[in-house]
C-alpha cells in the first residue's frame, strides 16, 4: 500500500496542508482542556470531601471516546465522498486510468489515504485517553477493543463514502447520498426495532404472551439489523466498560427480551466482522464503477 502512487500523493498533500495541522491542534486542544478541567474539579472535590470518585475519571474516558466516534461518523463521509468524483470533476480520472494504475489501486489508494488522516486524529488523542491510567479503571484491553471498534467503523464508513463517490459523478450528490445512507443505517436500524416493539405492544401481544407463558414482546429478528450499525456496537462497548445495568443482560435485553445466541453473546466481534465484509463489498462496487466498462456507459 505504501508504494501505491495514489496513496503517496494524497498523504503528501494532506500532511503538507496547514488545515490538517490546525484541525489536530484545535481538536486535541479542546480534548486536553476538557480533560484537565475534569481532573482539576475532581481533585478539588477530593480536598473538600476526602472521597475519590473514580467514576468521574471513567466518565472522562467515555466522553473523549464518544467525541471521537461522533467525529469519525460525521467526518469520514465528507473526506471520502469526493475522492473519486472529485477526480472526475477535475477531469483527471481518465488520465489516471490511462496509466498502469488499475481501478483497484485508485480506489484503495483513496480509501487508505482517508483512513490515514482519520487514524492520525484518533491516535493523536490517545495521550489524553491515557490520563485515565493514572487512576485506573481502564485497561489496555479496553483501549484495544475501542481501537478495533474505531477501525471497523472507519473502514465501513470510509468505504461507503468511496463507493458513493465512484457511483455518482458530482461530489455534492455523492456526499449527500453517503450521509443519507449512513443516517439510514444508524437511525433506520434503531427505528425499525423501536417501531416493531411499539406495534407489538400496541396490538396487545404483550398481554397475550404474558398470560400464556410470561414472555414479553420483542423486536424479534430485526434486532440483528443492528449488527450493521457501528453506533450500536460502540454503545455496547461503552456500556460494558462502564458496567451499566443495561449491559448485564447484553444485547438480548435490547428492544424486549430476546433469546441468548452466539451472536448476542459475541456481538462486538460479529459486528466488526460484518462491517469489514460490508466494507469489502463497497470497495468491490467502487472498483467496478471506476473501471473502463463504467466509463463506456
Amino acid at each position: 500500500m505504501f508504494s501505491n502512487p495514489v496513496y503517496k500523493r494524497e498523504t503528501m498533500v494532506s500532511t503538507r496542508s496547514f488545515r490538517l495541522a490546525l484541525v489536530l491542534l484545535v481538536f486535541n486542544g479542546i480534548l486536553a482542556l476538557v480533560a484537565l478541567l475534569n481532573m482539576y474539579s475532581t481533585l478539588a472535590r477530593v480536598r473538600v470531601t476526602a472521597e475519590i470518585q473514580y467514576s468521574s475519571f471513567l466518565d472522562l474516558y467515555i466522553f473523549v471516546a464518544v467525541l471521537e466516534f461522533v467525529m469519525l461518523i460525521f467526518i469520514m463521509p465528507a473526506i471520502t465522498a469526493g475522492s473519486i468524483s472529485g477526480e472526475r470533476e477535475r477531469q483527471t480520472l481518465d488520465l489516471m486510468l490511462s496509466t498502469k494504475m488499475t481501478p483497484v489501486q485508485i480506489v484503495m489508494g483513496k480509501l487508505a489515504a482517508s483512513l490515514s488522516t482519520m487514524g492520525l486524529l484518533i491516535v493523536s488523542s490517545f495521550p489524553i485517553l491515557a490520563l485515565v491510567f493514572v487512576y485506573g479503571g481502564v485497561t489496555m484491553r479496553d483501549m484495544g477493543i475501542l481501537l478495533v471498534c474505531f477501525g471497523a467503523a472507519a473502514l465501513f464508513v470510509g468505504s461507503l463514502g468511496v463507493c458513493c463517490s465512484a457511483l455518482f459523478r458530482k461530489s455534492t450528490l455523492s456526499t449527500v447520498v453517503a450521509y443519507g445512507v449512513m443516517g439510514g443505517i444508524v437511525a433506520g436500524t434503531y427505528g425499525v426495532n423501536q417501531l416493531v416493539l411499539f406495534l407489538g405492544r400496541l396490538s396487545g401481544a404483550y398481554a397475550v404472551s404474558a398470560e400464556a407463558g410470561g414472555m414479553t414482546v420483542s423486536s424479534g429478528g430485526f434486532l440483528y439489523l443492528l449488527l450493521f450499525n457501528p453506533t450500536a456496537t460502540f454503545v455496547l462497548t461503552m456500556l460494558r466498560l462502564a458496567g451499566r445495568e443495561q449491559a448485564r443482560g447484553g444485547v438480548a435485553q435490547w428492544f424486549g427480551t430476546h433469546r441468548e445466541s452466539f451472536v448476542s453473546q459475541n456481538w462486538i466481534g460479529c459486528s466488526v466482522v460484518l462491517q469489514v465484509i460490508m466494507a469489502a463489498v463497497f470497495v468491490w462496487a467502487a472498483v467496478r464503477a471506476v473501471g473502463p466498462r463504467r466509463r463506456k456507459g
